[in-house]
């Protein structure tokens, strides 16, 4: 008899012990475009690594797959030659592959993963258009275009650069920059998915959300606040930012974006890290930052690291062995 009880104790003990949750190691990944790296860090700065040492020509956009152990950036190419890639490798920046090949995208710039349905998303900037294809490459599509040819392509308020997903809601946002320090750049939003008997170069639900702005470069949301962040490499007071303003303001009724975070030396790359408060800015002067998602707490995190562009930020489950 107590055989039988000390074996339907040991079942009921058995029943309700839960699995210790895994610890996550908190990780920046960002790029080197002038020196064609992939390097990565911990959220302070420290245990500086760079995993892919040829990440191919001008990478710019970086995301992390943590389920998958995958790193996906793209490869800007030669401006000119149409010739733009993106790139994947595992956390430790080995096993690279090609999985959108050159001239499957003219200009590829800041990258966002779909992962809910395993999708890649990017502007093209000197392509004029947003794209997405699947996490293998196949599928390429064009979702937006905003203009065609040489000519058009002249037109910089025509460049897709900065990109953001708010896929619960079926958004898209991106940025285009606009000249130089022209105040032309804006931010726009459209369905996710191309509206049925449209065209990229003719969809009828495209807002504009803001305008008359410096240059803004790359986007982030925070979808628990409903609040946009960008980079903005124009000249200051208002470029060389960072950037804030609702998501959901009415048209007519928005005011104009809230400053956090500014002194950048062209600043390119932004992750937020919402559950933390926090977020993580690079710039083309070589530089990671760090600041409370309201700006404040700000922090130099590395300086002189070449001229910085991409960052993504990722909370990566602990194993026995490390890899990266």
């Amino acid at each position: 008899m107590s055989n039988v009880m000390t074996r339907k104790t040991d079942a009921a003990r058995s029943k309700t012990r839960q699995p210790a949750p895994k610890a996550a190691v908190a990780r920046l990944f960002f790029l080197d475009l002038a020196g064609r790296r992939v390097m990565s860090c911990n959220p302070d700065g420290s245990d500086l690594k760079t995993i892919v040492t040829d990440a191919r020509k001008l990478p710019d956009g970086i995301v992390v797959d943590v389920e998958a152990g995958h790193i996906y950036w793209t490869s800007m190419g030669s401006v000119v030659a149409n010739d733009g890639s993106i790139l994947r490798a595992d956390l430790d920046g080995k096993n690279l592959a090609i999985i959108v090949p050159e001239g499957g995208t003219h200009t590829p710039k800041q990258l966002q993963l779909d992962k809910k349905n395993g999708k890649l998303y990017w502007s093209d900037r000197e392509g004029m258009r947003v794209m997405r294809a699947n996490l293998d490459g196949s599928n390429i599509e064009t979702l937006i275009e905003t203009g065609h040819g040489d000519e058009d392509r002249r037109d910089t308020r025509k460049h897709c650069v900065g990109i953001a997903l708010d896929v619960d809601r079926g958004h898209v946002y991106w940025t285009q920059k606009g000249p130089d320090n022209a105040g032309q750049g804006r931010i726009f939003r459209a369905g996710i998915d191309l509206p049925k008997g449209q065209t990229p170069s003719a969809r009828k639900d495209i807002e504009l959300l803001y305008d008359a702005l410096p240059e803004p470069i790359d986007l982030d949301l925070d979808l628990t606040n409903r609040t946009m962040y960008w980079t903005d490499r124009g000249d200051p007071p208002r470029g060389n930012t960072v950037n804030r303003a609702p998501m959901d303001s009415a048209p007519g009724g928005r005011k104009d974006p809230e400053i956090i975070f500014n002194h950048l030396m062209e600043g390119i790359g932004l992750a937020l890290d919402v559950k933390n408060d926090r977020m993580f800015m690079t710039d083309l002067g070589g530089s990671v930052y760090s600041c409370n998602l309201d700006g404040s707490g700000k922090k130099t995190l590395l300086f002189a690291q070449g001229n910085l562009s991409g960052i993504a930020y990722a909370e990566i489950p602990s194993t026995s062995e490390k890899k990266w």
